[in-house]
């Protein structure tokens, strides 16, 4: 997969489909080729290296020129490149300047692992190794590159050593650059905020910097650790598109860099305004892993491709390969306001509806009337539960479900037994009043004993009850961050609570949330299968942020479940069938009182439980298709518009599909809406029952002709069939 040509100083990634091309030239290591995929080759013609004043060595009058324009790998600072830098270093006097030159490489099989932090792996990889040094300060940087077998993805890291005899300090570290010689891109990228994550938009590239950017400690409601730049005439299913995301979830920078020569340099990685870290002689630093996708069957190719990369690669709860629970969860049916008889009432009707886990949500430990205390206080509360969750969660496996259990174990409230005796677990800057948000404080993460206090707490919930399931919660975001490089130790405090978590009990599902969909990232990923995508559960809107999430994460890892009309966020009515229908995108279960719904609906539930069973294997496992676009059309192709959303799965073998189809708006007068599908074996045929008629057809008519919807007479109806090949 990975090819040196010496004579050329040029090495080449190979993936499936596409080839990256980089090429050392007078000691600069330089970015020469990222498309489709092409036979190795010396490319240095790619660079323009004969072009005048280009080449230093030739012409060193003019070096500057040169450093402003040639398409760097790893691009530094204070030397000449005026565009955004991948790398900074300041010395002790404060000057900064960085000017990276090869040493060395190797290639091997297996890859090299970020340390302390979530990261790819598995066999059938391919690593580069590329070392560069800057001679004035003795700072090492090799460059990682690794390539997984069948996969179209390229996985970058970087990692410092410091071989030199003065301290310095780090200023940014990026984990991927890319100079490419085009300028005719769009940027895709997701903004929102709570309730409204990963809204799309997609917007030409124009001279100067586009850039998306977190400080927020963490990935943040407002903007997603993902961008893409596909053609202007790229659509869901043709066209090149490539992707960037980063395995991290705190702070981040994004960007697209057009520059005077009409190129464009593409970054991601930790955020830089303000990032600043201690590198002292003789010591290690690690920047998080990003992930490069290049697909040249549109945006929907890109996003099988980070789908089959995370689910194969980067998810390691055994819930990857095998069948998740259908759960119900009491926050929007009780809020805090529950005791043991309202839980078992709702548990009762539950189980007798097929539901098969139970989770507790905010509002069981300590004095928890409100979100205004008792966080970081992990004692039941014995008012709501007389003699704690044994009571409760005997009643629930006694009746045949398991068993699930929230906390925010990042946060302290001022009302707290925690707080009280230890107020300095708290984040903040001597002297200076902490913000509050939602009445809480940061608990130090950056700190062991704050970590242990916590984990000992939770550590006699789970050993004192069967908890099978953990919803991982955060709230609000860093403020009053005490010094230098706090945020990137917070994350990694973070991460290491996790690891612990996962690894003394293992088989627990872990879900993250982060008030919503805060922390909806791939370094998640790394630690729980599944991650509540946003708290807003309203059908129609989770159209939007379920697409924009799947751009980049697979449908398994999006938590999705059906609650109760008129919905708590919005106030919309829309049918029970098609909010079960849009749960079914990704994770499937139920937010709300069942004990209160009407008869009609209960009736509903065993038979979705039952047809999410028959369909799980095929949306965990097999490859989405994107059919609509639930967007209002932004240079997409004129038949995408915000009527209508639609999409498919279809196994590996493509022996079966399970299609849905929404109708958004209802119009006067409307026609029935040809859908074509896709992903399927052209020369099978499909058995299907759809609106009620059963049909057999290919799978080439089905995809060039497509499926007929009528009219289903209503806003938000909606649609679902199982396709079998026959």
């Amino acid at each position: 997969m990975i090819t040196y040509l010496e004579e050329a100083g040029q090495f080449q990634l190979d993936t499936p489909h596409a080839s990256y091309v980089l090429t050392v030239a007078d000691g600069f290591l330089l970015h020469t080729y990222w498309g489709k995929r092409i036979a190795p080759q010396d490319l240095s013609d790619l660079l323009r290296l004969g072009d005048p004043p280009f080449v230093p060595s030739k012409n060193e009058r003019e070096r500057a020129s040169f450093m402003d324009c040639a398409p760097f790998e790893y691009p530094c600072a204070g030397t000449g490149d005026y565009r955004e830098a991948a790398i900074g270093i300041e010395n002790e006097d404060g000057a900064c300047a960085c000017n990276l030159r090869y040493i060395s490489h190797r290639i091997y099989n297996g890859k090299y692992n970020p340390r302390c932090m979530p990261h790819t792996w598995g066999n059938g990889c391919e690593t580069l190794d590329i070392l560069l040094r800057d001679e004035p300060t003795g700072v090492e940087v090799t460059l990682h590159y690794t390539v997984f077998d069948g996969i179209d993805a390229i996985i970058r890291s970087v990692s410092l050593e410091h071989c030199g005899y003065r301290d310095v300090t780090l200023r940014r570290v990026l984990s991927a650059s890319v100079d490419l010689d085009d300028d005719r891109f769009e940027m895709l990228s997701l903004y929102g905020s709570w309730a409204r994550e990963r809204q799309a938009e997609r917007l030409p590239l124009r001279h100067g910097k586009q850039r998306l950017d977190s400080s927020r400690g963490e990935s943040s409601h407002q903007y997603s650790p993902f961008f893409a730049l596909v053609r202007p005439e790229t659509t869901e299913q043709q066209g090149e598109a490539y992707g960037f995301t980063l395995i991290w979830s705190g702070d981040f920078m994004l960007q697209a860099e057009l520059t005077q020569f009409c190129q464009t340099r593409a970054q991601i990685g930790m955020q830089t305004d303000d990032f600043s870290h201690a590198f002292s002689t003789e010591s290690e630093f690690d920047a998080p892993e990003a992930v490069l996708v290049y697909s040249e069957s549109g945006i929907g190719g890109m996003s099988r491709t980070f789908h089959k990369l995370f689910s194969d690669h980067l998810i390691r709860s055994d819930y990857r390969y095998i069948e998740r629970p259908v759960l119900i969860n009491n926050w929007e049916a009780t809020y805090f306001h529950f005791d043991l008889e309202k839980l078992k009432t709702i548990a009762d009707e539950a189980a007798k509806l097929g539901i098969e886990l139970f989770v507790l949500d905010d509002g069981w430990f300590g004095r928890r009337d409100s979100d205004n205390c008792s966080l970081g206080d992990w004692t039941p509360d014995e008012r709501k539960l007389p003699g704690g969750l044994k009571p409760l969660t005997d009643h629930i496996t006694g009746r045949g479900m398991q068993f699930g259990l929230w906390f925010e174990p990042e946060m302290i409230s001022p009302d707290s037994d925690l707080f009280r005796e230890n107020p300095d677990f708290a984040v903040g800057i001597e002297g200076r009043p902490r913000t509050q948000s939602r009445a809480q404080y940061v608990l130090d993460y950056t700190r062991q004993d704050v970590r242990d206090a916590i984990w000992e707490q939770m550590k006699k919930i789970l050993d004192s009850v069967p908890v099978s399931y953990i919803k991982w919660d955060m709230n609000r975001q860093l403020t009053e961050i005490p010094r230098a490089g706090f945020r990137r130790a917070y994350m990694l405090g973070v991460y290491q609570m996790l690891e612990r978590l996962v690894t003394e009990y293992p088989d627990i599902l872990l879900e993250s949330c982060s008030g919503g969909g805060a922390r909806f990232d791939a370094g998640m990923l790394y630690y729980s299968p599944q991650i509540w995508a946003s708290d807003n559960t309203d059908a129609k809107d989770r159209l939007r942020i379920q697409y924009g999430a799947s751009l980049f994460m697979p449908p398994s890892a999006i938590g999705s479940h059906v609650s109760v009309c008129p919905n708590h966020a919005t106030g919309r009515v829309t049918p029970f069938e098609t909010r079960a229908n849009v749960a079914m995108f990704g994770t499937f279960g139920y937010e709300l009182d069942v004990t209160q719904l009407s008869d009609a609906e209960k009736s509903q539930i065993p038979a979705q439980i039952s047809r999410w069973h028959g369909i799980s294997r095929l949306i965990r496992d097999g490859a989405l298709w994107r059919l609509g676009n639930p967007f209002r059309p932004s240079g997409y192709a004129a038949q995408q518009n915000a009527d209508f959303d639609a999409w498919i799965f279809v196994s590996a073998d493509k022996s079966e599909a399970v299609f849905t189809y929404i109708q958004i708006t209802a119009e006067a007068n409307m026609k029935s809406r040809r859908i074509l599908l896709a992903g399927l074996d052209s020369d099978a045929d499909y058995a299907f029952t759809l609106c009620g008629c059963e049909d057999v057809k290919s799978g080439a008519y089905l995809m060039q002709c497509g499926v007929m919807i009528p009219n289903l007479g209503g806003d938000m109806q909606s649609v679902q069939t199982v396709l079998q090949k026959v």
